[in-house]
Parts: C-alpha cells; sequence; structure tokens
C-alpha cells in the first residue's frame, strides 16, 4: 500500500534536486539525491508507488525540469499539494508525473499514512483514516500525457 511522504509549504527545485547534482542526464542518478537536503533518508525510505503530500507553494524556485524527474524517477506515483508553483506544474505535466492540488488531502494527511489516488476521478483515498477527497482530476487531454509517460511520449505516439 502506497505511504504518504509528508513535507511542508513552500518545497523549493534547489531541495527537490539539489543543483550540484544538475550534471547527471540520468534520471536514476537524479533519484538518488532526490530531496537529499531536506530529507536525507529519502531514497532509502521511498518504496515505488509512495505519494508526497505537501503544503502550499511546492516546486516554487528555479525552473529545472530535473526537480520532477527526480521525484518521479525515485518512484512517486503522485505528489498531493495545496499548491503548486506553476513552472513545477508545468514540468510536471511534461515528464508525466501526476500531481493533484487539494488543500482538504494535503492537510489531512500525515507522513506514513496509507493513502491511494484514483487520477482518472481525482478521488484521493487516506485509508489510514478511512476517509476520502475529491481533487480536480486534469481534462483528458492532459491524462493522455501522463498516462503515456510525459509530452515528449505523447507526441511520439501520434506519429
Amino acid at each position: 500500500m502506497p505511504k504518504a511522504i509528508k513535507y511542508g509549504n513552500n518545497v523549493d527545485t534547489d531541495v527537490i534536486i539539489p543543483a550540484r547534482y544538475l550534471n547527471t542526464p540520468d534520471p536514476k542518478d537524479l533519484a538518488a539525491h532526490c530531496m537529499e537536503d531536506l530529507d536525507p533518508d529519502f531514497a532509502q525510505k521511498i518504496r515505488d508507488g509512495d505519494i508526497i503530500v505537501a503544503g502550499s507553494n511546492f516546486g516554487c524556485g528555479s525552473s529545472r525540469e530535473h526537480a520532477p524527474l527526480a521525484i518521479k524517477a525515485s518512484g512517486v506515483s503522485a505528489v498531493i499539494a495545496v499548491s503548486f508553483a506553476r513552472i513545477f506544474y508545468r514540468n510536471a505535466i511534461n515528464i508525466g508525473l501526476p500531481i493533484l492540488e487539494c488543500s482538504s488531502a494535503a492537510e489531512d494527511i500525515y507522513d506514513g499514512d496509507e493513502v491511494t489516488v484514483d487520477l482518472d476521478t481525482g478521488i484521493i483515498t487516506n485509508k489510514s483514516k478511512g476517509k476520502t477527497y475529491t481533487a480536480q482530476p486534469f481534462p483528458e487531454f492532459i491524462q493522455s500525457i501522463m498516462k503515456a509517460g510525459g509530452l515528449l511520449e505523447a507526441l511520439k505516439m501520434e506519429d
């Protein structure tokens, strides 16, 4: 069962993937250093399918596409936050990292809670508390980008 890893407000791209690691194009190398300045144990504790939950303005800072790429490559299945920095929001869509804005879920889910997300409906379920929350799901065309694994993969499928 996916577990939540909880962070606060204003988690910026410099702590998501520190600049000293931007010289590698390999997503797995980026994943090994994801969140290490904020949460040194992140790479060891994350399991495929886990979900990051955060406060407002997640992904603020520089516009590096490496940030959502490092999160996705680490095995995170989705990020739920009160709000996202706009450039991070778009970069996440471009690389196929599912993100959901839902303040009630972001505020009510705690570190370690078992959480599932239905991206088609926007339903977030906190199995630990027996509660559900509703986020606005992406329109179908953005869902198709996510399911393809990102914008480039979606465009390749159109050819």
